[in-house]
């Protein structure tokens, strides 16, 4: 009687004894939990999940886009003749002398400006190759088809392009060796030889509207990058987009167009 009533009372002060041990036996006794392994540093990690590529690509892209945009700026002192140019180009590698040593600072600007480029090569291919893997079923109607891949498509292309143009842009007029006329220091003379042949003009030509449609497409999606999608602005983006695309774009092929006329000269 004794021993029943131990049992009763056991089972009344530990409620579900009986599935524990049941649960016990079939699985084994629990196991700790193990602490969570060290992911490595943190900006890492974030850079790995798509939302990390995504603000490399913004960050990058803003710096690109205020490059291009100072570097047009700049060149269109072309227009006010040999004098003004090459003193602006001499000016640049001044800047901040003698808190600085000469080009320094210059150089500074040079490696920030690789960093973004590369910084943003990278992450827009490793960000195309987890969209191709998170896709697993293609576009059911040729209209999601062609809209799709319209945007995407003309941004890998044009940004093959862009790449292609800036190693023959450094070799044209920055390290003078695709531009027999090079002259170190001599911007403006070698600015004018270089677009009077024709095929480096055209190549300026379609490379500058291939990075206008580049900044077209990237200026659109940076803000919806960095969440500034709000419906109420949509339409200013795409102003925003456009006008910037195109004054970039008219600026940079007005110099080989307007060489080539004989209004530079």
């Amino acid at each position: 009687m004794a021993q029943t009533t131990d049992e009763r009372s056991t089972q009344v002060q530990r409620p579900g004894a009986d599935a524990a041990s049941e649960l016990t036996i079939k699985t084994g006794p629990p196991t700790p939990q193990r602490p969570r392994r060290w992911s490595g540093w943190w900006p890492v990690a974030f850079y790995r999940s798509s939302i990390g590529k995504k603000c490399v690509m913004a960050v990058s892209g803003i710096i690109l886009l205020g490059f291009v945009l100072l570097h047009m700026i700049g060149n269109l002192k072309v227009y006010l003749g040999p004098k003004d140019f090459n003193h602006y180009a001499e000016w640049l590698r001044t800047i901040l002398v003698p808190f600085l040593p000469r080009t320094v600072f210059l150089w500074i600007l040079r490696t920030i400006l690789i960093a973004a480029f590369f910084g943003h090569i990278v992450s827009a291919y490793q960000l195309t190759r987890m969209n191709q893997r998170a896709r697993e079923t293609k576009y059911q109607s040729p209209r999601d088809y062609v809209a799709a891949n319209f945007a995407s498509r003309t941004m890998r292309w044009t940004g093959v392009i862009i790449g292609l143009f800036v190693i023959f842009h450094l070799l044209d007029l920055s390290w003078g060796t695709a531009n027999p006329h090079f002259v170190r220091g001599d911007v403006y003379d070698n600015l004018l030889h270089s677009f009077k042949r024709w095929p480096v003009a055209i190549t300026y030509i379609v490379a500058n509207v291939a990075l206008a449609i580049h900044i077209y497409h990237g200026a659109w999606s940076l803000f919806q990058t960095l969440g500034w999608n709000n419906p109420r602005f949509n339409a200013w983006r795409r102003y925003f987009a456009t006008a910037f695309a195109v004054v970039i774009g008219v600026g940079n092929v007005s110099f080989p167009v307007m060489v080539l006329a004989g209004v530079i000269h």
